[in-house]
């Protein structure tokens, strides 16, 4: 059976790696890359329209929006780019909705939608580097992750387990195993084992009580 799929991205960033025969890549042009590798009996649906702004809007006619869109995934796939996040106020811009939305529980018909699962892929940036909020450190063997990057919902839905499980290296306190809701992945080893990752998403919703889940913005 097919999953329901969600993706929230910044579709005009171009600060990422070329795609192949893309000389001018934007992060749209990676949604259809993803599109081309998914399993056929996943469906995709896709978040935000470039350039539309949300000043104007009111939070009834923001969900409106979205309920159609969200109601029936089951995955919110967030694609990380080192300009998914301007300088307007964080509810003036479509991705920490698109998380809100995903995040919560909606009626209709009789029928509630549960809390998608949170699988963030991390995007290269033109150089091909993931150091903008990503790093490796090998002395540790750990990962750093930057979430001061991101938008607040997207950052607060990562490090927060419950009962994280924690070890100490060079003075640093390090997570291990599935410490974040929002699971996060390299571009590169997503499209080499999509189904794998989807999957560890799907594993971690079905443990959501483990997680200190953020719903909403700010």
């Amino acid at each position: 059976m097919g999953r329901k799929i969600f993706i929230t991205y910044k579709y005009g960033d171009t600060n990422v790696r070329a795609l192949p025969g893309i000389f001018y890549t934007k992060v749209r042009d990676y949604v259809t890359a993803l599109q081309a590798k998914i399993d056929k009996e996943d469906h995709i649906n896709k978040g935000e329209l470039d350039g539309e702004s949300l000043e104007q809007f009111e939070d009834e006619m923001i969900a409106s929006s979205l309920r159609n869109k969200i109601y029936d995934s089951s995955i919110t796939i967030v694609l990380i780019s080192p300009n998914m996040k301007t300088a307007d106020a964080e509810k003036d811009q479509w991705i920490p909705w698109e998380i809100s939305y995903s995040l919560k529980e909606h009626s209709r018909n009789g029928r509630t939608s549960l809390s998608n699962a949170l699988l963030a892929i991390v995007l290269p940036d033109i150089l091909g580097s993931y150091s903008y909020f990503m790093t490796s450190n090998p002395t540790c063997n750990s990962i750093t992750y930057h979430t001061n990057t991101l938008f607040t919902i997207l950052a607060r839905n990562m490090f927060n387990i419950k009962e994280p499980v924690t070890r100490e290296c060079s003075g640093t306190t390090i997570h291990e195993g599935y410490h974040s809701y929002a699971h996060t992945v390299k571009w590169d080893d997503f499209v080499g084992s999509i189904d794998h990752y989807l999957d560890i998403a799907s594993g971690i919703n079905g443990n959501i009580d483990n997680y200190n889940i953020v719903k909403t913005i700010g």
